[in-house]
């Protein structure tokens, strides 16, 4: 009977040992879990507050180039030029000579006419006159005539047959449209000029985005933002040059404005790239709801930012009670957006030939 008490015993004393041990390497696992989890979190974090800082210095970095007397540098298609093509040469290098970039494959002549070019020139297109905006408004006013934006991709993409009109997009649309014209009617020193040049940008984004749809869409052909990059850059490049020769170079060479500063038109590029690649890291390691939120975030930051960094610039409750309906139309836009892309998704994932070559990825540039 002691030999079988003592057995029993053995037998419960490895039980509880290996119970015990499991309990350990439960907790230490679970610990190992919770700090990768902290670790991403923190990563995550890090990448948007990255990318805020980024977008929003960017628009006061160039809004300080074009404007600043010290500078002396009144030349936004120069500016643009000068970022297409330090854009250009940076991701020829780390793309074919470092290779610490990968360029998405899948591109043919004819995706690259009928797309890439279209792309390239509204691109070129919306930057240059965004940024002409700069020198007749504040940065303020031009951020919030860009919340106009989701109306005119809903335009022209009801043109170009890629949206459909509903009762709930009316509304939205209704929505942002006044929350514009509030903000616009209290802007004190409001220059027509300036708003045709904004509203000119907007269009020129709102195409690009409607080709990069139809890239997406028609050509089956998806790229990373270092891909678009790539592509984009020469092509914008060179629509910027030809207007250049004609518009700013008489003028540049007729005030003597070629002794320029270049540490800061170079820093102001380096800037520029590396705003794109923020936004890859954004999307690299967060979702699409992610970068929208930060968005919209990145533009109340430069709006209230920029009434203390630019004298030209003067708030009034109107203009922010404006600028906060048209921001809760773009929320609501793009909370229908997201949920269509989902519904997109699980569509795809049932349909195996239907996915694209390349991975999904998002550019905003």
């Amino acid at each position: 009977m002691d030999g079988i008490w003592k057995r029993e015993e053995e037998k419960r004393g490895k039980i509880l040992h290996r119970v015990r041990v499991d309990e350990h390497l439960e907790r230490a696992a679970m610990a190992d879990r919770s700090r990768t989890f902290l670790k991403g979190e923190v990563v995550t974090y890090a990448y948007i507050l990255l990318y805020i800082a980024l977008s929003s210095g960017q628009i006061f970095f160039n809004k300080w180039v074009l404007s600043s007397k010290e500078i002396n540098f009144p030349y936004p298609l120069g500016l643009t030029l000068l970022h297409m093509v330090f854009s250009s040469v940076l991701c020829f290098v780390l793309t074919k000579i470092f290779k610490v970039m990968r360029v998405e494959e899948g591109m043919t002549i004819e995706i690259y006419t009928t797309s890439v070019i279209p792309i390239g020139a509204t691109f070129a297109m919306t930057l240059w006159l965004g940024n002409t905006a700069y020198l007749y408004i504040s940065v303020a006013f031009a951020q919030m005539l860009k919340a106009i934006m989701p109306v005119a991709v809903f335009v022209l993409g009801i043109a170009a047959g890629l949206e459909m009109m509903s009762c709930r997009m009316l509304l939205i649309m209704s929505v942002i449209s006044f929350g514009v014209l509030v903000a616009s009617y209290g802007e004190i020193n409001i220059s027509w000029i300036g708003v045709v040049y904004q509203m000119g940008g907007v269009v020129g984004e709102a195409l690009r985005l409607i080709f990069m749809e139809i890239l997406v869409k028609r050509k089956g052909l998806k790229l990373n933002p270092v891909s678009v990059m790539y592509y984009v850059s020469p092509c914008s490049a060179i629509c910027l040059f030809i207007p250049w020769i004609f518009l700013e170079k008489p003028r540049m060479e007729a005030h003597g404005t070629w002794n320029l500063q270049p540490l800061v038109l170079l820093l102001n590029s380096l800037c520029t790239f590396a705003l794109n690649l923020s936004v890859f890291l954004v999307i690299s390691h967060t979702s699409a709801l992610t970068i929208r939120v930060a968005g919209v975030v990145k533009d109340w930051v430069v709006v209230l930012l920029s009434a203390l960094l630019f004298a030209d610039t003067k708030l009034t409750i109107i203009n922010l009670f404006g600028y906060a309906i048209a921001i809760v139309g773009v929320a609501a836009y793009n909370n229908h957006k997201l949920k269509k892309e989902a519904a997109k998704g699980s569509s795809d994932e049932s349909h195996p030939e239907s996915i694209p070559l390349t991975e999904s990825s998002t550019s905003n540039s």
